[in-house]
Parts: C-alpha cells; structure tokens; sequence
C-alpha cells in the first residue's frame, strides 16, 4: 500500500565524531575479517574447531559499536527529562511514553523569520497558525520550523537558533499537544544566550524555561528534526515518529517519516 508513497525523512542521525553535537558520539567500526575473527574467538570458546579463514572468502559480518547519549541525533525528549515529576506526578520516562502519541497529523509553524537566540512567544505560534489559516485542534504534532537544520555540520548549528519560551511551550500543551517537534538543535535558546539572559537578571526561570515547563504539563519533545522544507504541504503531515525503547531512558532514537499515500500530498 505504501509502494507509490511519497516519503519525507525529518531525521538527523548518528553520526561520528559530528561537530554539531556537543557530546559527539564515537562508532567504531568492525569490518567483514573482523567479524570472521570474533565469530571464530566466541565459537572456539564454545569448544568449536574453527578459524576465521573457515568461513566463505575469509569474511564473516560487520558491525559497529556506538557510544552516544540517548539525545544524540534526532531523538524524543519524555517528560523524564525535564524533571522527576509532571504536572504532580511521576514523569513518564521513553519507555512509558504512549505510541498514540507518536502518530498522527503534523502541523509546521514556521519561525523562519526569527534571528539565532530569539525566544519564540505565543505571538509567533498564533502568527504562524494565522498564515496558514489553521486553527490546533488539539490532536496533532506540532513542529517549529527554524530552518537550523540547514547548519547540521557546522558548529553554528549550536548556536544559531530560535528557541521555545515557557508561555509558548504550556499554551501548546493546554491546546491538547503531546508532541512537539523543532529542527534545531534545542528546544529552549541556545545555551549562551540563556546564560546570558540569566546573568543579566538572575532569574532562574531563565535556565531552560521551555524544558522545565514539563513539570507543570506532560509534553514530550522532539530536536534535531530536519528536511521540513521538503514536505509538500504544512498542514495534517501524516507523522509516524516513535522513539527506540529505552530501559528507564530519559530520551530515545527516532526517525520521524512523513507518509504521503500516493495522491494525497
């Protein structure tokens, strides 16, 4: 049914050594010989006569090894994250997080207009809904178009972005929003201009105020998305975007796919 799709990947993945992640990760790399060689070592241990040179032109599989945290790549925050409790109760950690969350119909506010370190505002969210001539049903995803996506790569990526505001982050949620996605690298201002903004008035809501939101209400995040210029249309994105289950994890892997059926976009 999905053969003349049209499929659009909204993710950045894993990548070595990347120079816009601030915790890189490492993949290590194990080739077809030396796939052979630990295959032979593991059956030899189990009392096997075999050599690697035994199995077919001397190869065996390949893998890699990856060390990363869980917010590496294009990953769903859950409401863990941002602090032990939601809205009076536990938070829900990645493993917890519904899967009727992780589906649906997308909306794309786009913010594109906006300079690095501007705090996006309800005003910006009600403007971007206005040009599209949509109104939040409560029901969808919701994803912030910044247009960072274009400095994956660089170290700008880092710094170069609006971010979500407290206000703007609870009014989505109180519209009955689960999940909401960005293509920047946060979901709040980059890290300097939070910091400086604390240091100008010593208030400590200034210290990752979209984040911690989550305390008073449940929402579940997604950063690192990418490619939302190259959906055809903004507005009910059929969005499949569930995390990698991860044991108590505070975050999970995710490629969320956009799945136009053929006709539809």
């Amino acid at each position: 049914m999905f053969a003349d799709a049209t499929i659009v990947d909204l993710s950045i993945g894993i990548e070595d050594g990347a120079a816009s992640e601030p915790d890189p990760a490492t993949i290590d790399r194990m080739d077809h010989r030396e796939g052979a060689e630990w295959l032979a070592e593991n059956l030899q241990a189990m009392g096997v006569d075999v050599s690697a040179d035994d199995f077919p032109d001397g190869t065996a599989l390949a893998w890699e090894e990856i060390e990363a945290i869980t917010h590496t790549g294009t990953h769903m925050d859950a409401p863990y994250h941002y602090g032990p409790e939601s809205g009076g109760d536990p938070a829900r950690r990645i493993d917890d997080v519904p899967l009727d969350w992780c589906l649906g119909e997308a909306v794309v506010l786009d913010v594109r207009h906006l300079d690095g370190g501007d705090e996006i505002t309800v005003p910006h969210l009600e403007a971007a809904l206005s040009d599209l001539g949509y109104e939040l049903s409560g029901d969808e995803i919701v994803l912030i178009q910044t247009g960072a996506d274009e400095l994956w790569g660089s170290a700008e990526y880092l710094t170069d972005f609006p971010g979500m505001g407290r206000d703007a982050t609870l009014w989505l949620v109180e519209q009955g929003v689960r999940v909401i996605g960005t293509d920047a690298y946060g979901f709040d201002k980059p890290f300097l201009e939070m910091g400086r903004r604390f240091e100008a008035n010593g208030e400590s809501e200034e210290l990752w105020p979209a984040h911690l939101a989550g305390r008073e209400r449940e929402y579940c995040q997604i950063e690192k998305m990418a490619n939302l210029d190259a959906l055809p249309r903004k507005t009910a994105v059929p969005l499949v975007a569930a995390p990698v289950v991860v044991e108590d994890g505070s975050a999970g892997w995710v490629r969320p796919l956009a799945v136009f059926p053929e006709g539809t976009a």
